[in-house]
């Protein structure tokens, strides 16, 4: 009788691969830990506010630019003047950001490595008892935003994005005392999905209309802080290295795989089936796209990387479903192998991926045409995004505990199948007691992966969604983290691959008075035409009998 490599490699072989795999997988988190810097940084940028010649942004020069650093940079106006008679009200002036900004008095530039950036904005209020504002005060922002690259003047800014945008400032003061700032919480304002070019320059300027109640009860507006995040470009290139290692390797361990199944004559099982589309989703996911952004401007990146990591998602929750609910031996006639009994839980599966594809459209879809627009600016959009990623982290450990529910139930369901092996001959025996030993501790090695998986899941949302909402929280994302965890899911579908193709060879039967009777039962059994795994027959012999 024939099963997979699992069942009939020898224990030493089987040893030697488990420790290469627990190597390759100490390594993945090694490089992530001492190798890869942190995945992302943050500048805080002070806003230089520049004298605006524009009256209510109409006149002939509406379209200058205007930046802080190089030739033709404007003169700074000092907002902390005030007096009700003679001062520099915030719309009268324009607040310039160039960014990055110069370390050491060395001139710094954004490189294509450093994939996207990412702007959240904080405005300083000083507190002054004749214009208190209220908790919650709307502000209008005139936003333009230009690029320029190495070898253009200083005045050479190109326009890259413009938009007039709503936010709402949540403010509140422990102390009103006069010159005291607000509290003000920090706004999201733009995100970019490529870092293409240079240099950028973000123009703001804050316009005020009575009669539509434009800006109307800001107070007294001293400063604009810019906080500009990106993806550290070192972080990238360990990423896309590993990418590019893993990509050939799963294809290749894919492409042999799939030719294993093919050789045998019976048509391909369900689980097989189900590891060629993991194997095809991890290879979409590692493909090293990333290379083509130092060559061409691709904004869409940051929105393909969550579509590929959507699909892999969906075909791994799925196929641990599968994986551990064919093993549990209940399914009988035409619907043992197939999906159709299986259809609720993909069914969960599925809107749970399509509800993420949806909320990853009205964000970073609609940011593709307007970078400053922002699902987080109004309460209902706040309370919309709040409530999905609490919803999707919810979901996630419900799947976490209904998978382990499940890998538990095949646990029992396979000891009670146990008490069958003593009426077994020698051989037949000791080769199912370690068919069972080794898919038991494959089990094990899922729950771990599904455990690290959800747990890295939850962990990436709240760590993106932190900027935008604006939470106290310290997390400790580190690098060996994220590499860890992308080298485990390469691992562990490589390991399912290589111990889950059809094995050429035929494991021994030790004559005895009852090895007939067996060879000819087990033999029927094995003739299905959909049967994977000689663990399956062992677990459904009690049933046919």
């Amino acid at each position: 009788m024939q099963g997979t490599i699992i069942e009939n490699l020898s224990g030493r072989k089987l040893s030697v691969l488990v420790i290469l795999l627990i190597i390759a997988q100490i390594i993945c988190f090694l490089i992530g830990g001492l190798i890869a810097p942190t995945p992302a940084s943050s500048q805080n940028i002070l806003g230089t506010p520049c004298k605006d010649i524009r009256i209510n942004g109409s006149e002939p020069g509406g379209k200058k630019w205007f930046y802080s650093r190089g030739k033709g940079s404007c003169i700074p106006v000092d907002m902390n003047r005030f007096s009700f008679d003679n001062h520099h009200q915030a719309y009268q002036v324009v607040y310039t950001f160039q960014m990055p900004v110069p370390r050491n008095s060395m001139q710094l530039d954004y490189s294509r490595w450093q994939q996207n950036l990412i702007g959240v904005l904080q405005v300083d209020i000083v507190y002054h008892s004749q214009i208190e504002i209220a908790p919650k005060t709307k502000i209008t922002l005139d936003a333009r935003l230009a690029y320029r690259n190495k070898g253009d003047p200083d005045d050479g800014w190109k326009p890259y994005a413009a938009s007039v945008v709503e936010r709402i400032l949540d403010c509140s003061i422990d102390d009103a005392l006069e010159q005291y700032n607000y509290n003000c919480s920090v706004v999201p304002l733009f995100e970019l999905g490529s870092l293409f070019h240079d240099y950028y320059l973000l123009n703001i300027r804050l316009p005020a209309d009575t009669d539509r109640n434009i800006n109307q009860g800001l107070g007294h507006i001293t400063d604009l802080w810019l906080t500009a995040i990106n993806q550290n470009g070192g972080f990238t290139k360990v990423w896309v290295s590993l990418k590019t290692i893993y990509f050939p390797i799963v294809l290749c361990v894919l492409t042999w795989y799939w030719r294993r199944v093919h050789m045998l004559s019976r048509s391909p099982a369900l689980l097989e089936y189900l590891l060629l589309a993991l194997g095809i989703a991890l290879s979409f996911l590692n493909m090293p796209l990333e290379y083509l952004t130092l060559a061409y401007d691709m904004p869409f990146m940051l929105l393909l990387g969550d579509i590929r990591q959507g699909v892999f998602y969906a075909i791994l929750l799925s196929f641990w479903l599968v994986f551990a609910g064919e093993h549990l031996m209940i399914q009988e006639g035409e619907q043992r192998n197939s999906l159709k009994c299986y259809w609720r839980h993909l069914s969960a599966v599925g809107i749970g991926c399509l509800s993420l594809f949806v909320f990853d459209m009205c964000e970073r879809g609609v940011q593709l045409r307007n970078p400053f627009y922002s699902i987080w600016v109004t309460d209902l959009g706040t309370k919309f995004a709040l409530s999905f990623i609490i919803l999707a982290g919810i979901s996630a450990g419900m799947y976490l505990i209904f998978l382990a529910y499940m890998i538990w139930k095949v646990f029992m369901n396979i000891s009670a199948k146990r008490a069958a092996l003593p009426s077994m001959s020698s051989a037949r025996r000791l080769h199912y007691e370690g068919v069972i030993y080794r898919f038991k501790f494959l089990m094990i090695a899922t729950l771990l992966c599904a455990s690290l998986t959800v747990v890295g899941f939850i962990l990436g949302q709240v760590a993106e969604g932190q900027w935008k909402w604006d939470e106290e929280l310290h997390l400790e994302m580190t690098s060996a983290f994220f590499t860890g965890v992308y080298g485990m899911w390469n691992i562990y579908t490589i390991a399912l691959l290589c111990l889950y193709a059809p094995s050429h060879k035929q494991w021994p039967i030790e004559p005895s008075e009852n090895s007939i009777s067996e060879e000819i039962e087990f033999s029927r059994l094995s003739t299905d035409p959909n049967e994977m795994l000689s663990l399956t027959a062992f677990a459904r012999k009690t049933a046919v009998e």
